[in-house]
């Protein structure tokens, strides 16, 4: 996605996802009932993919299957998001590195 638009609009479409991925976490702890589980895992199984965070994105779309199937209370949301933590701090310690 870097070379596709550019180095200074990639760093802000990062920015953008990060910001956006954190809304819908903060969603997704709300919702408590799970009422909006599969459609918040859908976005952010797309978000994911577009930056590469691919064990993250199967897990939002196994979750995601899941929610459709009715099965939204057995989601392990706790592991997805533990993913995407770990996902993203691999991710920035290496956009740090390239930026060097």
């Amino acid at each position: 996605m870097r070379n596709e638009v550019g180095p200074s609009e990639f760093e802000e479409v990062v920015q953008i996802f990060l910001e956006e991925v954190q809304e819908v976490i903060t969603r997704l702890h709300q919702d408590t009932r799970r009422v909006e589980l599969e459609q918040n895992l859908h976005f952010l199984k797309g978000s994911a993919l577009s930056l590469g965070f691919d064990q993250f994105s199967r897990l939002c779309q196994d979750g995601e299957r899941q929610a459709a199937a009715g099965q939204g209370a057995d989601v392990d949301l706790p592991a997805i998001l533990a993913v995407f933590e770990s996902s993203k701090t691999v991710f920035e310690a290496e956009l740090k590195q390239n930026l060097r």
